[in-house]
């Protein structure tokens, strides 16, 4: 897929580190003008000349999630600077764990602006520019602890996530017709400090998941992305509201 979204446009939330900055680097390499969005000005840049460097193009916007003056500022830079808006993946999300008992009210309302209403902020704005401008691409970023199962400490998150499963399938019925598709990924553990319990070491993380995954490993961010770009390619034209788990075996 080197050159399969030449001419093409993606906003990528998240994208100054992980599978945000993979997946940026991804749709550059496959051709794509890239535009990756984060609150982080220094991590946005890292990714920006990671771009460069394998001779693709991006700029980067700050713009937190779950304000909607940034999101709309986002999807308004991004077309001025580039011409449109084709394809976005919305990856923002931050992470609280522990006892619901004892989760703190602000560290819940943390969680939800930015893993719930930074999505739904997102194709608010990512919408109305593709509904008057010939169709695109939005794929969210949920997870394998949110529709799919469960783990103690985590239920906030898991909320969070499943929330945003239900989101991604109800706006893809609703704007299909629109020449909209919207689809979602539930990644597992992959190959970033999210997946580290606090302390572990990547020695350490790898040992716990001959176990704990039935593939016996941590995913690779090369293979979150290539899911990422399959769903924004033709080849899935007829996938519409799919959360496509990537979790080697988790929740098979």
């Amino acid at each position: 897929m080197t050159t399969g979204f030449t001419g093409k446009v993606a906003v990528i939330t998240g994208g100054g580190s992980g599978i945000g900055r993979a997946v940026g680097c991804a749709f550059a390499r496959a051709g794509a003008t890239v535009v990756v969005a984060g609150r982080n000005a220094d991590t946005l840049q890292e990714t920006v000349k990671l771009v460069e460097t394998e001779g693709g193009e991006a700029s980067a916007v700050i713009a937190d999630v779950a304000s909607s003056q940034d999101v709309a500022r986002l999807i308004t830079t991004t077309v001025q600077r580039h011409g449109g808006l084709d394809i976005a993946f919305n990856n923002a999300g931050i992470l609280e764990a522990g006892p619901l008992a004892n989760m703190d009210e602000a560290a819940w309302d943390r969680l939800m602006a930015v893993n719930l209403t930074g999505t739904f902020l997102c194709m608010k704005h990512q919408i109305a520019h593709m509904s008057d401008n010939g169709g695109g691409v939005i794929i969210n970023t949920a997870s394998n602890l949110g529709a799919h199962m469960r783990l103690p400490y985590l239920g906030a998150y898991a909320a969070s996530k499943a929330a945003v499963s239900t989101l991604t399938r109800a706006a893809a019925r609703e704007y299909i017709g629109r020449g909209i598709r919207i689809n979602a990924i539930s990644p597992g553990p992959i190959d970033t400090p999210m997946s580290l319990r606090p302390g572990e070491t990547e020695d350490a993380r790898a040992e716990r998941m001959k176990t704990a995954l039935p593939i016996g490993r941590v995913g690779t961010l090369d293979e979150a992305a290539s899911a990422v770009l399959w769903l924004a390619s033709p080849d899935s034209a007829f996938t519409v509201g799919h959360d496509l788990v990537i979790d080697g075996g988790a929740t098979a």
